[in-house]
């Protein structure tokens, strides 16, 4: 299992993202570029003391994202999908891929995507903030595979 962040552009949510991935001992792709700089203070005060314990592989694009993992499944966490993610089987070898907080993914993204999955709301509010979409979703991904720590 991986979480995959496409082109970030809020520090504190990727920040809150890696610390998941190393609560969680779950590696993470960041596909650039991202709308802030590595450095960020506010990245590295939303990732704490987590990143020396965190696994994250930077991929330069998509196209280079795509290369290194290919033949994985890679699962889209979106507003425009229509099966709910409690109603999906996951497997170990799944890659969860969030999009961007302010734009999502692009089409080609979506279509790359082997599976798309929503988190059911309310009627009539937009979304969840993307860090909060991993985490709900991860978790329950882990607990199918039985690979929560």
């Amino acid at each position: 299992m991986r979480l995959a962040l496409f082109e970030p552009d809020i520090p504190q949510n990727t920040g809150a993202l890696i610390r998941l991935g190393a609560c969680f001992g779950v590696p993470l792709d960041i596909i650039e570029p991202c709308g802030f700089l590595w450095s960020d203070a506010k990245l590295k005060r939303a990732g704490m003391d987590y990143l020396a314990w965190a696994d994250i592989t930077r991929h330069t694009s998509w196209q280079a994202f795509a290369a290194a993992r290919g033949g994985t499944r890679w699962v889209l966490l979106t507003t425009k999908a229509d099966m709910g993610y409690a109603d999906f089987a996951f497997d170990s070898g799944d890659v969860l891929l969030v999009g961007r907080e302010s734009a999502g993914v692009p089409d080609f993204v979506h279509a790359a995507a082997h599976v798309r999955l929503r988190i059911p709301m309310r009627a009539g509010l937009r979304s969840l903030n993307v860090a909060m979409a991993g985490a709900i979703v991860l978790a329950e991904a882990l607990r199918q595979t039985g690979s929560l720590p």
